[in-house]
């Protein structure tokens, strides 16, 4: 129980964070418990595209840097943000409540943090405590922080005043998360020495262009 607990705080705190900072309009509650919900939800459509991609590798000879590449920009980051992006533009975007550019923002975070949250029970649970520290300050913020990405194009699309800008937005809105997710999960997977040098600073450009984004919203 302990270990669930542990594994779902950070995710109560992140969300805590994105919903009070929609200072003017907030959110329904029932809104934002949606977008949690089908981001668990979308755990089960993603591990049956992982398990159909990771087949490839057994296909393929891939070296371990290109297996590294392929399972973090290919099996992991397209399959956990594109559904994650479904799972958005389901929910909000023909929705009355989708009437900020900030929404676009809170409601990926909302749904990131429930895929997130998912994640994180079955990784501390078979971990124990050490995981569910490392994964509080690293792997639950950083989908908070591809959710915060993928919002703030979601949003520049939804409220573009001309379509090219709305279809070039909403592109950006699908593959940026995914390059961002790729090339977390590729520096951890490939674990080389170089690679992990970057990888402090790479958090820390995603908190930085995080809180800009979010304050661009605001």
């Amino acid at each position: 129980m302990n270990l669930i607990l542990a594994a779902i705080a950070p995710v109560v705190i992140i969300a805590l964070y994105i919903y009070f900072k929609d200072k003017y309009n907030k959110e329904p509650i029932a809104m934002l418990a949606k977008a949690l919900v089908l981001g668990m939800l979308t755990v089960i459509p993603v591990l049956l595209l992982e398990g159909f991609l990771m087949e490839f590798i057994s296909i393929f000879d891939f070296s371990t840097r290109l297996s590294a590449f392929y399972n973090a920009f290919v099996v992991a980051a397209f399959s956990e943000e594109i559904w994650k992006f479904i799972a958005l533009y389901i929910l909000i975007w023909k929705s009355k409540e989708f009437d900020e550019s900030i929404d676009g923002i809170v409601y990926a975070v909302f749904v990131g943090l429930g895929f997130a949250m998912v994640e994180n029970i079955m990784y501390v649970v078979n971990g124990g405590g050490s995981v569910a520290l490392m994964r509080a300050f690293l792997a639950v913020p950083a989908h908070a922080l591809f959710g915060v990405t993928m919002g703030y194009y979601f949003s520049l699309s939804k409220f573009a005043m001309d379509k090219a800008s709305r279809n070039k937005y909403y592109r950006y809105a699908i593959i940026s998360p995914i390059i961002l997710h790729g090339v977390y999960d590729f520096i951890l997977m490939a674990n080389e020495p170089l690679g992990m040098l970057v990888f402090i600073p790479f958090i820390i450009y995603l908190w930085k262009t995080g809180f800009k984004r979010i304050k661009a919203l605001q």
